[in-house]
Parts: C-alpha cells; structure tokens; sequence
C-alpha cells in the first residue's frame, strides 16, 4: 500500500508516547504487555504507511525481535492498538488496512482502486462541510473520515496507453 510522499501531515502532540499509552490501555484492561506486543507497536509506531496484517507479520519475520511474533498474536494486537485510539482501520476492497491515528491529525484519503494506492490529504474544505452538516442536525461532531475510491492519473495513464494499443 503506498502513500503519496509530496504531502505531510505533520503531527499532533500527545502527552504519552504509543507505547506508553498502549501500555496504559492494557493495563486498565488487567491485560499483560507481553514483549510480543512491545515489538508489534515498536514497529508500527516506528513507521507511517499504511499496511495490513500479513504485511505486518511479514515485515516482523525479518527482524530478530519480531522473527517469533505469531499470527494470532499480530491479529489480536491490532484489534487492541485501534481500541487504544493508536490506529484507524479500513476496509479497502474487503482488506483490512490499518494507519496511524494517535498523534496525526485529522486526514482524509483518495483511494485508486486500480492500484491500491492510498493519498492522504486534509482539506478545511471538507471540515467546515462536515461542521455545517453537523450543525443543521444539532450534532456535535468528533471527527470524520472520508475515502474517496477512484482512478489515479497513473492508471488512467496506463489504461489510455493499453488502450490505444489494443485498437492498432
């Protein structure tokens, strides 16, 4: 799954680190902070793209501290990172697909359903919308999220190109 690189989201500052927090979470649950877990939020955390679970567990087999990480294990740390409020999970084409959440602000996507390729931006546009609707229904708005599916200029590209040579 690949992120445009041209935008940044910056960041948002958060009074815990993920690990700090995730470890609060489970604890406030009576859950333990296995070192299994440890290394999947290390990892996550270090990065921003966004990925789905068997990228993860492939990604955790190539290092020696996640070489052990099991699937199950991988799977049920997820569900609890988005219960923490560390990720937002989508569901892209039946795919779960998971991004960070704690300490980016708010984002939405452009999602090209030809080559998966996932674009974040962020739009004051699209905030003050979603306030004004709010608004009319005497609704207080937390956050929202916006995927817009479409074709990407790169496979538009290549789909004109394949089709000009399939007409010859």
């Amino acid at each position: 799954m690949a992120v445009a690189s041209e935008f940044s989201l910056g960041s948002v500052e958060t009074a815990l680190s993920p690990q700090e927090r995730f470890e609060e979470f489970l604890q406030s649950r009576g859950k333990r902070v296995t070192r299994q877990r440890r290394v999947i939020v290390d990892h996550v955390a270090s990065r921003h793209e966004h990925f789905d679970a068997e990228q993860l567990l492939a990604d955790l087999r190539k290092t020696r501290e996640g070489a052990r990480a099991s699937r199950p294990t991988v799977y049920r740390t997820l569900s609890e990172m988005v219960d923490a409020g560390l990720l937002k999970k989508m569901v892209l084409d039946g795919r779960a697909v998971y991004e960070h959440d704690y300490g980016y602000p708010q984002h939405d996507h452009l999602y090209c359903a030809g080559c998966r390729k996932l674009i974040e931006f962020s739009s004051e546009e699209v905030a003050r919308i979603c306030d004004a609707v709010a608004g009319g229904h005497q609704f207080r708005a937390q956050s929202h999220r916006l995927i817009v599916t479409g074709i990407c200029l790169d496979c538009r590209t290549s789909r004109s190109k394949t089709r000009l040579q399939d007409r010859v």
